[in-house]
């Protein structure tokens, strides 16, 4: 895969000719230096804009992966902790809603996830209790 791919591409350019999602996603982005992690904020057929912790350079070749799907991209832009990629080809957005592999922890004869059915330890609820007060919310911890 060449940069010169990229040449007539918009994304980045301010004049979208794809729409974008808002979406909050985990992603992996793999480059020669090897695998980093993000979260997708947004999203379209052309590219998306991930959140991760390294500095790339605009015009690096990556491979952009979530779940099952693996798309070559580069680097369209970077800034603020922020990377905007430009995928190779244009892929289709529910590829990218769609999770790599189902819950493992489901229960079969309720179909709840089981951690949701075991009783809540004191420190779990001390936790819920000092979350709940960060956000104005008191818990009631008899409801547990």
């Amino acid at each position: 895969m060449g940069v010169e791919n990229f040449v007539n591409s918009t994304v980045g350019s301010g004049n979208r000719s794809a729409k974008r999602s808002r979406v909050l996603l985990s992603a992996k982005i793999v480059t020669p230096c090897g695998e980093i992690d993000g979260r997708v904020r947004d999203l379209s057929r052309k590219g998306t804009l991930v959140d991760c912790r390294v500095d790339l350079e605009v015009g690096t070749e990556v491979t952009f992966k979530r779940g099952t799907l693996v798309v070559p991209a580069r680097v369209a832009w970077t800034g603020s902790g922020r990377v905007g990629l430009e995928f190779l080809s244009m892929i289709e957005e529910q590829k990218l809603f769609v999770q790599s592999k189902p819950p493992s922890v489901l229960d079969a004869k309720t179909s709840k996830r089981a951690e949701f059915n075991r009783k809540l330890t004191e420190q779990d609820i001390k936790r819920a209790e000092l979350w709940g007060a960060t956000i104005g919310l008191k818990i009631n911890s008899r409801n547990f």
